[in-house]
């Protein structure tokens, strides 16, 4: 591991406490002000529970947007990322914030096939909730982002096809799309990933499937793995199924960015809106 690790996130934001301190304050308050319907299971497992978080005036069949929080697949809670629920609230929509197990404890292919299961469990479901099944679309950030996009890729490694939801639109933001660095990073003994968990895994050696609508997203202010990976993520998209939006969001830090999800002003935040409010039922498409 280098002197320098740039995957080392505290290193590069100052104020990386304070930040984190106000993704929960700010998940609180909303949290006081909305309808939260809190641990739904989704199987059986004690961390497979999803928070659904409902607007004020729901209309009938209302889009259904679900996040997947970060935290370098070793950590994180999404009763923490609450706050990004506010977007899709304004937008209408109805939030849910899936949780799943943790590394190390936990490998990959369990963690990407849970939160492929979470996804299923809302499509089938939506409707107790007043959300239209057809109108979902999902957004994940660091290793959310990752995590997320196997909602529609196919790892290199997976021998039959998976059974992915058909959902409306990913927006992937500050997302870890080639693996390959983290094995030998910091995270050596926090997530213990092997090298060929990293390869299995990797988004950018993934089969990336048509179908839903994607929008790449980071801060101009990330470490090069971050801002080159979606960069490059975005390409190999636009090359393979001629679909993909890139948002460099300037100013913004792996940290920061979701403060700016949260922000019903902020660049990716209403782009997270957009999303939301534009996906269609299948049959008005």
């Amino acid at each position: 591991m280098s002197e320098t690790d740039l995957y080392r996130i505290r290193d590069f934001v100052p104020d990386f406490e304070a930040i984190a301190a106000e993704f929960s304050a700010r998940s609180r308050a909303l949290t006081a002000s909305t309808t939260v319907l809190a641990d739904i299971a989704y199987g059986p497992r004690p961390r497979e529970t999803i928070d659904v978080l409902l607007p004020r005036d729901p209309a009938a069949d209302a889009p259904l947007h679900v996040f997947v929080h970060g935290g370098y697949w070793r950590s994180g809670e999404k009763a923490d990322y609450r706050l990004v629920a506010a977007p899709v609230l304004a937008a209408g929509g109805i939030a849910a914030l899936v949780e799943y197990d943790l590394m190390p404890q936990q490998r990959l292919p369990v963690l990407v096939d849970q939160i492929r299961r979470a996804v299923l469990w809302l499509e089938g479901h939506a409707g107790e909730f007043g959300a239209d099944p057809s109108r979902i679309t999902v957004s994940g950030h660091s290793a959310g982002a990752h995590l997320a996009s196997y909602l529609a890729a196919t790892g290199p490694q997976e021998e039959a096809a998976p059974l992915l939801p058909d959902i409306r639109g990913l927006l992937l933001l500050s997302g870890i799309y080639d693996l390959s660095g983290i094995p030998g990073s910091f995270l050596k003994q926090e997530a213990q990933m092997t090298d060929a968990e990293a390869a299995a895994w990797s988004p950018l050696a993934s089969t990336q499937h048509a179908g839903p609508r994607r929008i790449i997203a980071y801060g101009t202010d990330e470490t090069a793995p971050f801002s080159g990976q979606a960069t490059e993520l975005g390409r190999r998209l636009r090359t393979d199924i001629g679909d993909a939006e890139l948002i460099a969001a300037a100013g913004l830090n792996h940290m920061t960015v979701v403060l700016d999800l949260a922000d019903v002003d902020g660049v990716i935040g209403r782009r997270l809106a957009d999303l939301v409010a534009s996906s269609r039922p299948r049959d008005a498409s």
